[in-house]
This record gives structure tokens, C-alpha cells and sequence, in this order.
């Protein structure tokens, strides 16, 4: 079965055709400058194999956009779509896992977008153009949500009034979960263990977003994040854990405007408010570890964070097979990996020192010989997951009786 999975920004789709079960890539791409016009044109970057192709074009909302990706694939007969996968960042509490889109389904996806303000509209939209142009195409929705409805009462429970909370769905939720399935999944296959028996701290550490999940018999038990994604490590743009006394306080500064104080803590926080100057962290650390002086500061708070936060999940977890370091920054900063697992030697952590600087390829254990949890790097690759998840659903259906 070819699927085709949607990664959707608000100006941006993020674009892979996979062949299921064999999850070979047949085509992949991203629409850009999706929306009102910019100063730029809009462009699609298309691959099939080795032949890449740029096609300029407006693009005026995410419509515009799947009709010419699809066109694009119409050229060719082996391209052409059978399922479509779409990644949806929250399902609130209604979706506990991943769903088959139809009319019940799409009218409740309405019910939760606000949960995720900057993710889940234009992925609905996006959703009701392909029904729309392509009605008899199945679709899937995979949620970020889905791998953390496992976390307990007593981990996802905000102490707040008890009907306050049941009303208005304040609760912990956790993201990242695609991925963090995923590269579990896969770590497991590496270490030889059934996913059904393994306990891990999966460290999904972007460019832009990051988390922590504790993971005990395959299952996640905690993630950093909470109700909304801002909740947990320093990120790019976000501020992460914050006493909750300084967003009132900003609320009362700013007049009550608290899209303006929410703007704040999601796109200039984290690493760009501590700097003034980058939201990245490869630019506060050099590769050999050196940190400017001017930079030393946020670097420490962003590290800070992790280590506090890998450190309790180790105990989460108890006797953990593996810590895994995944995305952007765990995948290809050694210097971070080094820096949040150095002297954790009493919890049976020890890293490889020169094998975590010669960065071999993925998926690759990093840990001394002597240590009794292992350091893995592992790839993370989302839309795969979410072929995986969509095969699954659909094929489940086709078994179904009619």
C-alpha cells in the first residue's frame, strides 16, 4: 500500500510517499511559503530517487498546496496514492489512540484544534482539502498524543480543583510520542529485547522542540511536556517549566492580553530569550565543547534542564535498559550527550568518551563497556511511524466484516 504522510506547518507541508509494509520511500518533499504572499515565491521541493525537481508556484493555503504535491505524483502511475496519513501534534482527551478519519472523527478533531494553537488548525485544515479533492482516498490521523494515554492518574494529574480540571481538560498530555514510540521501538530491536519489555529514557532533543519520555514495559509512564508542548526543557522559542505566579504576573502586565504573554513563552523564550542573539544551541557550543562567555549562561540552563529531568526518569524507570538520544541535537551533538549523562556513574551511566566524539553512524550504542545502561543514538523518522500506525488502521479495517 503507497501512503502518503503529511507533516503539516503553518507555512509549510512536509511531503513522504512509503510503500507498506516494506517502508521503502518512493517520493518525498515540502511545500514552502504556503499562505499570504511573501517577498519569496512559493516553492515545492520534490525527489524521486536521485531526481529533484523545484516548482514555483503560489500557494495560498494548504489546499493549494496538497493538489499541486498531488499532481505532481499523478505524473507518474506508481506514485499515485492509496492512503493518506496526516500527523495531528494533540488529540486531547477524546483520542486516545490513532484514528480512521470520518465524519464523527473530523467534527471531533474540530472539538480539540485549540489545544494546539500553531499545529493543529492548518493540519485540519489540510485534512479537509484532502476530502474535499480526494473523498475516496482513506485517511489516518496520528497523534502526538496517542503513546503518552498510557501515562498514570497520578503522573498526568494537575493539582488543581478537581471539577475546574474534569471541565476544561487540564491535564497532562505529553507530545513528542510519535517519535518517541518509534526510536523505542527500535531500540529494542537493537538490543535484542521484546518492546513489551523495555525500559527507557527516550531524549527527543530538536532544533526546535524537545522532551523526555519514561518508558517502563514498552509504555510511555511520564514526558516533560504537559497540557500544551510549552511545559518541560529549555527549547528553542519556549520557555519550559515556569512558576506559574511569573505568567500571571505577565498576563497583569500586558493588560489582561494573554495571546500576547502566550506569544512569549512559545516564540520568544527559551534559548532566544536567554541569548537575545540565537534559538539554537549549536550556536551557543562549540564542537569540542568550548561555550562563549556571553553564551556559557544559556547553555547551562538549556543542559541544566535535561540532566534534572534524565535523572529523575532514570528512577522512573528503575534499572533502565537504555537512555536514547534522538533528533537534531541528540542525534549530532555529541557535546550535549557528554554534558548530560558526564558523573551519573552511580546510576550506572557510563559513556564512551571517544566513541561518542568519532559520531559513527545510526543507530550506534555509545556506552562504556562497564556500564550497566546503555547510551544509544538512534534516528528518529516520524513519517515512517506514521505509515506504520496508518498501515496498521486501515489494515485492521480491511479485516473487518462487512
Amino acid at each position: 500500500m503507497r501512503i502518503i504522510v503529511f507533516n503539516c506547518g503553518s507555512s509549510s507541508l512536509k511531503y513522504r510517499l512509503i510503500d507498506m509494509p516494506s517502508e521503502t520511500e518512493l517520493a518525498a518533499g515540502e511545500a514552502e511559503r504556503v499562505g499570504p504572499k511573501t517577498a519569496l515565491p512559493g516553492c515545492i521541493h520534490h525527489h524521486v530517487g536521485d531526481q529533484k525537481e523545484d516548482l514555483v508556484l503560489d500557494m495560498p493555503d494548504h489546499s493549494a498546496a496538497f493538489a499541486a504535491v498531488m499532481k505532481l505524483l499523478e505524473r507518474d502511475a506508481r506514485l499515485v496514492p492509496e492512503a493518506i496519513g496526516h500527523r495531528m501534534v494533540h488529540g486531547g482527551a477524546i483520542f486516545k489512540g490513532h484514528v480512521i478519519v470520518d465524519d464523527t472523527a473530523f467534527h471531533q478533531l474540530e472539538e480539540v484544534q485549540d489545544l494546539a494553537p500553531i499545529h493543529n488548525p492548518p493540519a485540519l485544515r489540510l485534512l479537509a482539502a484532502c476530502r474535499q479533492l480526494y473523498p475516496k482516498l482513506p485517511e489516518t490521523v496520528v497523534f502526538d498524543t496517542a503513546f503518552h494515554s498510557t501515562i498514570s492518574p497520578a503522573a498526568r494529574t494537575y493539582a488543581l480543583p478537581a471539577k475546574l480540571a474534569r471541565s476544561h481538560g487540564y491535564r497532562k498530555y505529553g507530545f513528542h510520542g510519535t517519535s518517541h514510540q518509534f526510536v523505542a521501538q527500535e531500540a529494542a530491536k537493537f538490543l535484542g529485547i521484546p518492546m513489551s519489555e523495555l525500559r527507557a529514557v527516550s531524549c527527543h532533543l530538536g532544533s526546535g522542540g524537545a522532551s523526555l519520555c519514561a518508558i517502563v514495559n514498552g509504555k510511555s509512564v511520564d514526558n516533560t511536556m504537559g497540557y500544551s508542548p510549552l511545559q518541560g526543557l529549555v527549547m528553542s522559542t519556549r520557555s519550559g517549566d515556569l512558576d506559574p505566579a511569573i505568567a500571571l504576573g505577565m498576563v497583569a502586565r500586558a493588560q489582561g492580553d494573554g495571546g500576547a504573554v502566550e506569544s512569549m513563552l512559545n516564540r520568544k523564550s527559551g534559548l532566544l530569550g536567554l541569548t537575545g542573539v540565537s534559538a539554537d544551541i549549536r550556536d551557543l557550543v562549540g564542537g569540542a565543547g568550548e561555550q562563549s562567555e556571553a553564551l556559557s549562561r544559556a547553555a547551562q540552563v538549556y543542559l541544566w534542564r535535561i540532566r534534572k529531568y534524565l535523572g529523575a526518569y532514570l528512577v522512573v524507570t528503575e534499572r533502565p535498559h537504555c537512555i536514547i538520544f534522538t533528533d537534531t541535537i541528540g542525534e549530532k551533538m555529541p557535546y550535549v550527550r557528554w554534558a548530560v549523562t558526564a558523573g551519573l556513574d552511580k546510576m550506572g551511566v557510563v559513556m564512551d568518551p571517544i566513541k561518542n566524539a568519532e559520531a559513527p553512524p545510526l543507530p550506534v550504542d555509545l556506552a562504556a563497556p562497564k556500564s550497566r545502561v546503555r547510551i544509544l543514538a538512534i534516528a528518529t523518522n516520524e513519517e515512517v511511524a506514521i505509515a506504520r500506525a496508518s498501515h496498521a488502521l486501515l489494515a485492521t479495517q480491511e479485516r473487518l466484516p462487512s
